[in-house]
């Protein structure tokens, strides 16, 4: 029998859902979980962006003392919506459904569970993680919870800072895209996320929830039809539990986007 969910994931989970602004105001400092990962990348002029992507590009606007004598520093910056760590909004493979801006937030906090797959994926790069891999992790930790954000640790992440080695290829532009070789989520896998465990979202520590060799985004498609949205270049799966603890993923909210830069973390 699988382990109760302990309480203090149920009680963060069921405030989000039942809206934690009806509550009273605390009368006392919030009690912070034992442990909080960092599951983002920095964004920086060396962030991973797709191939046919510009890069992130930050410019200093002002950074030293005023006339005045008090110390100012601002910047501005440019970056496509997919790259780094981010979210895939449904929109961006389904038409009609959820914007960036769109996605409620308690589809976007959740309890979470890791599936790890990269001893399989260090032995081949174009892995596609299929069901029988979920029904293994099933078989040790128990049913994947209903609404649960499940994340896929590939290994991918340990190559990030290493654009060949990360994407398949160091080249970039459209004649780069036949190149990629990295791992991602099968598509009957997909598909039975969506419809025998009805999950909240799903994240991998590669560029795509498709394969690098995909050229159809078959995942994608599945997925965002369904309105589950996609976390990629996820950070430091290594690091947390296999099941039960809690997954926070917010994305900046562009209005009417496809996507956008995304901070995700976890707690227990």
């Amino acid at each position: 029998m699988r382990a109760a969910i302990p309480s203090f994931l149920a009680a963060a989970l069921l405030a989000v859902s039942a809206g934690a602004l009806t509550s009273p105001a605390p009368t006392r400092p919030p009690v912070l979980p034992g442990t909080i990962v960092d599951l983002t990348h920095a964004f920086d002029a060396d962030t991973i962006y797709w191939p046919t992507a510009g890069g992130f590009v930050l410019e200093r606007v002002a950074h030293g003392l005023t006339d005045q004598g008090y110390f100012y520093a601002a910047n501005r910056f440019c970056a496509a919506e997919h790259g780094g760590t981010h979210l895939d909004a449904p929109i961006h493979f389904f038409e009609g459904r959820r914007t960036a801006d769109a996605i409620p937030l308690e589809q976007l906090i959740g309890i979470g569970v890791r599936v790890d797959v990269s001893g399989k994926c260090a032995k081949h790069r174009d892995y596609r993680v299929n069901v029988e891999d979920l029904a293994a992790w099933e078989r040790q930790h128990g049913r994947i919870p209903t609404g649960a954000i499940v994340l896929l640790q590939t290994g991918w992440a340990e190559r990030w800072g290493d654009r060949a080695a990360y994407l398949g290829t160091s080249r970039t532009g459209p004649e780069a895209v036949p190149e990629l070789h990295f791992p991602g989520l099968h598509t009957d896998a997909a598909r039975w996320l969506v419809r025998e465990r009805t999950v909240r979202a799903i994240g991998l520590d590669t560029p795509s929830i498709d394969y690098g060799q995909s050229t159809r985004f078959e995942s994608h498609v599945i997925l965002f039809e369904a309105n589950v949205p996609a976390f990629e270049n996820v950070a430091s799966l290594q690091r947390l539990p296999a099941k039960e603890f809690v997954v926070a993923a917010l994305p900046m909210k562009i209005r009417g986007g496809t996507g956008g830069p995304l901070r995700i973390v976890a707690w227990w």
